[in-house]
């Protein structure tokens, strides 16, 4: 059985290794049109910057190691150019000679990944503008920045500034992961950053109010941001420089501009083959990553999947998805029952040590597909035991369905990376095992002070979730209509820094001794800074047969939603 495979890097590296770990006579080549065939193109934007110091530790396995390891015939800058699936053949062009040849296959795996967004903006073009996709991107940025360097530390010398920091500017243009890594290694560089982000708010998959959170993060160290306006053209600048003018009329400088505009699936082959595209323009497959020829097979960020919340279509472009998808389609073809669950979108970007990540759906997805079985609850958990030091604050945000209580998602952030990493890692396994906010109660975690609580925040979720569904803590959100009595149990200092309007003061400590200054013939809707002490007045009041509902995640979760209201 001869296989070829289409592209490199994590779903068709992963695919030849394991096929080759399940069937030792199959001949197996992988074509690849760039360089390296399996290298972390999650790292660029720190090589760029020099935390990841060599670029040979960005090259995860060479031609060589293919051939030693495996017995895999590895073929760089080559590019598949064009598939028969009635002749099963491939037309092979090598990109150093130009030669063209046909190659015959039995199984062809397509791992094409996607490519970049490149609008036709007037200027795109001009020196100085950068995409961070391959090794050779990531290269030349850093070639682009220590000339300018240079040419700035010679130019402080001839006018005697030589004490004068010389100022840098970048412009990055995309508010994703790539754009956001690129404005925190540019400013570990010195550069001046403004981030360009067509949308209202960063990171897509975030809900907006979380998102606003990330916003102030980058605000805080250094960084620039320009939401809600698009790009308009490029142009060069007298004496040096380029110029980015956006839509509504501004300008910037700039030194260096980072495109980052996100990914296309890369569908050409599979249109020559003929193969089914869905409707998010990616490559149509099945579970065990068979497109709509059964000899053919498609891995990465080509294809579309199946969310598993919410059973719709999507595109993930993520290493983790391809990495599993690769080692389907092996076992396929390899003739083993293996089955892609379909993904759940698990994401983490870092930045300056802190986190944001997410898994499963957001609450925005779910309102646009009209998923109305939903409940959320906020909570706002220390990263570790708050008696041990530099404990920090996390927001972790859960939904979950009313009727069952089953997971649909979660997304948290903190100033403490690993600690937003591993609670969303246990969240993310919990939502793929279809588990409920009764499971997150009864999970049992590690605890050490360093690490963690005895209540870790994915108990504590699960506990405040669990209470919401069994009645024990009724609650309601900021986005409802208030037409409530309010009752605020902080105590009076607390108010006097930020007080509700409408609302009355009645302080945990005093409640008990003062339940008749509240009427009985209302709802009362009671507050506090996180949710926990309105969660234990809501306890008393529906004891002494008060009708009583809790803010969840209290004034904090205030201060989110107000402030996602504008950029």
């Amino acid at each position: 059985m001869k296989v070829i495979i289409v592209g490199g890097v994590a779903g068709g590296a992963s695919c030849a290794a394991r096929l080759r770990r399940l069937d030792e006579k199959a001949e197996i080549v992988i074509f690849e049109r760039g360089p390296y065939v399996s290298y972390a193109n999650c790292g660029l934007p720190y090589h760029v910057a020099g935390v990841i110091e060599k670029e040979a530790s960005l090259l995860v396995a060479t031609e060589q190691s293919f051939l030693d390891n495996f017995a895999i015939d590895v073929r760089t800058n080559c590019e598949v150019i064009a598939v028969s699936a009635k002749d099963k053949t491939v037309q092979v062009r090598d990109l150093t000679t130009g030669a063209t040849t046909a190659e015959t296959y039995d199984r062809l795996v397509l791992a094409p990944g996607a490519s970049s967004l490149r609008p036709p903006i007037a200027g795109i073009d001009l020196p100085g503008i950068f995409q961070v996709r391959t090794v050779p991107d990531a290269r030349a940025i850093r070639e682009w920045i220590a000339q300018g360097r240079n040419v700035l530390a010679e130019t402080a010398e001839d006018t005697g500034l030589r004490f004068v920091k010389p100022t840098r500017r970048a412009v990055v243009i995309g508010g994703g992961f790539i754009g956001l890594e690129m404005v925190e290694n540019l400013l570990h560089l010195d550069f001046e950053v403004t981030l360009i982000e067509m949308l209202d708010q960063v990171l897509a998959p975030l809900d907006r109010e979380l998102a606003r959170l990330v916003e102030g993060h980058l605000k805080r160290h250094g960084a620039r941001l320009v939401l809600g306006d698009g790009v308009a053209s490029f142009s060069a600048r007298e004496g040096g420089g380029l110029e980015v003018r956006t839509k509504s009329g501004k300008d910037y400088e700039a030194d260096l501009v980072i495109l980052a505009l996100g990914v296309r699936p890369d569908v050409q082959l599979a249109r020559s083959a003929r193969l089914e595209i869905g409707a998010r323009g990616g490559i149509r497959v099945d579970d065990q990553m068979r497109t709509s020829d059964p000899n053919i097979f498609a891995v990465g960020d080509a294809v579309e999947v199946r969310d598993c919340v919410t059973g719709q279509w999507s595109l993930v472009a993520l290493a983790g998805p391809a990495n599993r998808q690769g080692r389907i389609a092996a076992d396929a073809i390899a003739g083993r029952k293996s089955r892609y669950r379909g993904t759940q979108g698990t994401a983490i970007i870092g930045l300056f040590g802190g986190a944001a990540a997410w898994t499963g759906a957001s609450e925005k997805t779910l309102q646009r597909q009209g998923y109305g079985d939903v409940e959320k609850v906020y909570i706002f958990p220390h990263s570790h035991a708050g008696y041990y030091p530099d404990a920090k604050t996390m927001v972790l945000k859960v939904l979950f369905r009313k009727s069952d209580g089953r997971l649909l998602g979660a997304q948290a952030i903190g100033e403490d990376g690993p600690a937003v990493d591993k609670r969303i890692s246990a969240l993310a396994v919990a939502l793929q095992m279809e588990a409920t906010v009764y499971d997150l109660e009864e999970a049992e975690l590690c605890y050490a002070p360093q690490f963690g609580s005895a209540k870790d925040p994915v108990n504590f979720a699960g506990m405040v979730a669990a209470d919401v569904l069994r009645g024990d803590m009724p609650i309601f959100h900021w986005q409802e209509t208030l037409d409530a009595f309010l009752l605020d149990v902080r105590r009076p200092d607390e108010v006097a820094a930020g007080a509700v309007g409408g609302s009355i003061n009645i302080p945990l400590a005093e409640l008990r001794t003062r339940l008749s200054e509240l009427p009985r013939n209302r709802e009362i809707l009671v507050i506090c800074r996180s949710g926990q002490r309105a969660y234990y007045a809501g306890r008393i009041l529906a004891r002494h047969g008060f009708r009583a509902r809790v803010l969840s995640g209290g004034m904090l979760a205030r201060a989110m939603l107000l402030g996602s209201r504008a950029p």
